[in-house]
């Protein structure tokens, strides 16, 4: 039976204490919304179908997202990316909602306006893959088991076509030339061991000395992205590369972070010149493209898909195809 009492001018507490469930509480602003909520949980007790929300009616999304900061995130590769994803789910409009009362309509109004904002497909579609991961966590782990993973059933966006951008072989020549008169001396050598090793720019800035086997002719990524130690064959040119380089006190092998080396390689795009000096700025081109070409042109040398992927890191043949755009011509000779 429930019992109801006044709380302060403007509230009306409702208690409902019943055998066999635990007792349930929750305030309204009048008499007759608790009369309503407590007459609808003693019918679905007495057939036997009540659940209970646990916290879902009464934590919000916003206080999750900070639990979630604390003890789940951290434990990610990308946790500094994280945060920043879960800091503007934070100051969205979903952030003060209760999670119980979050429909799926609310997430693709969400989904509607980071796209009326510009926000690329990709973005947008991280950002709803992490809020489906806070809900996860919550109904299988917060005791909110009643709790429905509503963004499953908002549609993303649709992303657009992998990038196909080969690097021509006049840019490949403006480019080292200007790397090699860059006031950094390891952009260079970082450019020439991205081509030769189809290496991510993490694993090239991250690497130390400890792991790279000269005698053997491979480098040893012991933390990759895909939380898989990796073994990469070197050339004799990436060899060449290792053993002109000066070594560091701190082990590691080039004395600058992820961020500099994109920051580095597009001011050489933006500032570009011919061997005669002409402005020529190289359009369009990042440093991960440098992945693209170098897993290309491993396929144009003749090695198959498992080849390539225990050089690259990928792990299915579907991922691929967003890496290898390979030219009529050169397949063509491959042919005969």
């Amino acid at each position: 039976m429930a019992t109801f009492r006044k709380r302060g001018p403007y509230q009306w507490q409702a208690i409902i204490r019943r055998k066999g469930y635990p007792e349930q509480t929750k305030t309204f602003e009048t008499k007759a919304e608790a009369l309503a909520w407590s007459a609808t949980i003693e019918s679905e007790m007495m057939r036997g179908v009540w659940r209970h929300d646990g916290d879902a009616g009464n934590t919000t999304l916003s206080e999750c997202l900070e639990r979630y900061k604390k003890e789940v995130t951290p434990k990610k590769k990308g946790a500094a990316q994280e945060n920043y994803k879960i800091k503007i789910l934070s100051d969205s409009s979903l952030a003060p909602c209760f999670m119980l009362n979050i429909r799926s309509k609310d997430v693709a109004d969400y989904r509607d306006q980071r796209i009326s904002e510009g926000r690329s497909a990709n973005t947008i579609k991280n950002e709803l893959n992490l809020l489906s991961a806070v809900f996860e966590t919550c109904r299988k782990e917060w005791g909110m088991e009643t709790l429905t993973n509503v963004v499953k059933d908002v549609s993303r966006p649709t992303p657009p076509k992998g990038r196909d951008r080969r690097l021509a072989a006049h840019e490949e020549e403006i480019i080292m030339r200007m790397a090699k008169a860059n006031r950094s001396l390891w952009i260079a050598p970082i450019i020439t061991i991205a081509l030769e090793t189809a290496m991510r720019q993490g694993e090239i800035a991250g690497l130390e000395w400890k792991h790279i086997h000269l005698d053997q002719k491979i480098v040893h990524l012991p933390d990759t992205k895909n939380n898989e130690t990796r073994d990469v064959p070197l050339s004799s040119q990436a060899i060449k590369v290792f053993e002109t380089l000066p070594r560091r006190i701190d082990g590691k092998v080039f004395g600058i972070n992820s961020k500099s080396i994109s920051v580095t390689f597009r001011m050489i795009c933006k500032n570009a010149t011919t061997t005669e000096g002409e402005g020529q700025p190289i359009p369009d081109l990042r440093f991960h493209d440098l992945r693209h070409e170098a897993i290309s042109r491993l396929f144009e040398k003749g090695l198959n898909p498992m080849q390539v992927s225990s050089i690259s890191g990928h792990k299915t043949l579907q991922m691929f195809k967003r890496y290898t755009h390979l030219k009529a011509e050169d397949l063509a000779k491959m042919l005969g």
